[in-house]
Formats: structure tokens, sequence, C-alpha cells
């Protein structure tokens, strides 16, 4: 195999530590403060890190694209929300399964909206990867939870937002489309945080929450959270210039594994038979669509 190729497995697969080490203390964080806050607090450190980067080296870029700069900055900001909603409320593993069906979706956008060939391998990941949601939302519409929408609604939120980086990646400077989405992420939890001290609904309690002052021992959570999150970005992006997107792909979905463990460790159920089913098909499906990346 060639050396680049191993490095940039290496790369992913440090990287996929490192997310769920954050998807941990992101967890951990929960318990004392809403996951509102906790995607504040992921956001912050790494906008101030971007805006360094841009400081020290100007952006260089054409520009012209500010809608859809936004547009990606609101799915991504959006699938983070619920996302790290999962965290708090469910298993690790299953929260990060439902995030990895973003996969399926991006297939499914880019489709539609960039005209991609998904071709035989493509079309069949997709529906692996749908019979995968069934087997983790228990086959009975009628019964969803909250988390089982919200888990498929942030792969759609990342499927958006990852489809609109194949547009955007060509008039700007990816830092720039980084720092759309941690600037949304910023600013936007901060807006919710205010409306919830005015407003309280149990029923969008990931929506509105009020902020509550870190404790100290908090403090050590949320620096590892944007250490975590901010390492796992940089390695991330070195492994995909280091081989093909198929392969690195593929090795992404170490993550899920990394996950159970961690969760298990930190007190979750192992995943019963019916959820670990679909998260093996969910796996699957992502490596069926990767398999046809160039």
């Amino acid at each position: 195999m060639d050396n680049q190729v191993i490095q940039g497995a290496k790369y992913m697969l440090f990287a996929s530590l490192l997310f769920a080490f954050m998807g941990a203390v992101a967890k951990e964080l929960s318990n004392s403060m809403s996951s509102i806050e906790v995607v504040f607090f992921r956001n912050v450190f790494g906008v101030f890190l971007i805006l360094i980067s841009i400081y020290r080296k100007p952006l260089s870029q054409v520009g012209g694209k500010l809608w859809l700069l936004i547009f990606r900055g609101m799915a991504g900001f959006i699938a983070l929300l619920f996302f790290f909603y999962n965290i708090a409320q469910i298993p690790l593993a299953e929260a990060m399964t439902f995030s990895k069906t973003s996969t399926i979706f991006s297939a499914i956008f880019a489709y539609l909206f960039v005209q991609e060939k998904l071709g035989f391998k493509g079309w069949l990941g997709v529906f692996v990867g749908f019979i995968g949601i069934l087997f983790m939302t228990g086959f009975n519409p009628d019964n969803l939870e909250k988390t089982d929408y919200l888990g498929i609604l942030c792969g759609v939120g990342a499927g958006l937002a990852y489809t609109s980086i194949r547009e955007l990646r060509k008039f700007y400077d990816s830092r720039a489309i980084v720092l759309s989405f941690m600037t949304i992420g910023t600013i936007g939890p901060l807006i919710l945080l205010l409306i919830g001290s005015f407003y309280q609904n149990p029923d969008l309690d990931f929506l509105f929450a009020t902020f509550v002052m870190p404790k100290p021992n908090d403090w050590y959570f949320i620096i590892l959270l944007g250490i975590f999150a901010t390492l796992a970005q940089i390695y991330m992006t070195k492994a995909y210039s280091c081989a093909k997107a198929g392969i690195i792909g593929t090795i992404s979905y170490s993550n899920i594994i990394f996950s159970v463990i961690l969760g298990v460790i930190l007190g979750d159920a192992f995943p019963d038979i019916w959820i670990s089913f679909g998260i093996l098909l969910i796996i699957l499906s992502g490596l069926l669509v990767s398999s046809k990346k160039s």
C-alpha cells in the first residue's frame, strides 16, 4: 500500500478517536449544562483559532456565494445542535451512528443538486442505510422517540452541509467555510439561551434552555472539548489530503466502534441486538456509498 495512503489512514483513525473523545466529553458536560451551551463552548474555541490562522495567513478566495455560505453554516449548526442533544439523552454510540447517516443523505443530495452519479453500489448503500435507520428506530413510526427524529434530522442537516461544501470550495478558502459554521454555531446558541431565559417548553428542550454558569471542574472539560474538536478537524483534513475520499470515508466509521467502547466506560448499556444490527447496516451503507467516491 502507498505510504501516503497508510499515513492518511493513520490520520483518520486518530481523528475518529478524537471525535469519539469529543462526544464523551460533551456527554459529561451535559450532566451540568444544556446541550445548547455545550454547542456554544464547542464552537467558540474554534472561532478564535480560525481567526488567528486568518490573521497569520489572510484568506485567498473568489467569494460571491454569501447566501450559500450562510446556508452551510446554518445546516451544520442545526445538525450539531441535534447531535449534541442526542449525546446527552441516548448512548454515545447511537448518537454517533445517527450522525453518520449524513453519508446517506449527502449522497442523495449530491445526486439531486450536484448531478453526481450514484451507481449501483451507491443506491444499494442508500437502501441499506435506510434499513439500518429502521432497525435503530424500532420499525414502528408510532413509537418514535424525540431522539429518533432529531437523529435523522441531524443526518439530513449534516448531509446538506457537506453537499454545499462541494460548491463553496470553488469560491472560498476552506477556513472561511469552517468559520461560517463555527460563527453561526457560536452566535446561534447565545440567541437560543437568551430566548430560553424567557420561554420554557419541555418538548423544545433541544432548542431552548437557560444559561448555567460552568462549575470550576467543568472548565477542564470545556477546554478538552475544544482541544479534541479542533485536533479532530485538523487530522481529518490531513487524512483527506493524503488519500482518496473513499478510503478515508471508510476508515472514519471506526468512530462508531470507539464510541461504543467509550460509551460503555461512561455507563451506557451495550447496544442490544437490534440496535447493533442497525449500526452494522449503517456502517455497511457508508462503506458502499464511500466506495464509489474517487
